[in-house]
């Protein structure tokens, strides 16, 4: 019994790689290097949440103080049209790309996570219907937002 206590064995999404002196996290808003209005507070925003609902760490704005600083950068957002209406020769679906940085740094200096290329993508539908048009850009872009979260605070805390 004492030989398998000791064999490892944890509980998957457990572990976490972070220095034990991080208590604090400084999340500034990411730097938006696009003509994407708004989509670098999007991402903040959904990355402060997602820290907050799984993890411990206390979630700051600003960086004086904090034990580590997550910067991010968005580099591109692209938009595409994926499906076309054959009878009317419009796009019916898009595909909505955003490409990303970002970098968490001890209050040392000394980088503890760093990922130079995430990039999301998320189809939404056109509406063909000027009636009843509702804009499904603003939604993708939130739902990308949350996969991003999940799948950045999954990577920083297992060290992906």
């Amino acid at each position: 019994m004492l030989a398998l206590a000791g064999c490892g064995y944890h509980v998957a999404g457990r572990a976490t790689q972070l220095p034990t002196y991080v208590h604090t996290i400084a999340i500034p808003t990411f730097i938006n290097q696009t003509q994407s209005y708004h989509i670098e507070t999007t991402l903040t925003q959904a990355v402060v949440r997602e820290f907050n609902s799984r993890t411990n760490y206390r979630i700051v704005s600003d960086p004086k103080g904090a034990d580590a600083v997550l910067y991010g950068s968005v580099l591109t957002t692209q938009l595409a049209p994926v499906t076309y209406d054959s009878q009317t020769g419009r796009a019916s679906s898009a595909l909505v790309t955003v490409s990303m940085k970002v970098r968490l740094v001890g209050r040392d200096g000394r980088v503890i996570y760093e990922n130079q290329n995430y990039i999301f993508r998320e189809q939404y539908q056109i509406s063909s219907q000027l009636s009843s048009f509702f804009e499904e850009e603003g939604p993708a872009l939130d739902r990308l937002s949350r996969d991003f979260a999940r799948t950045l605070v999954s990577n920083v805390l297992e060290a992906f």
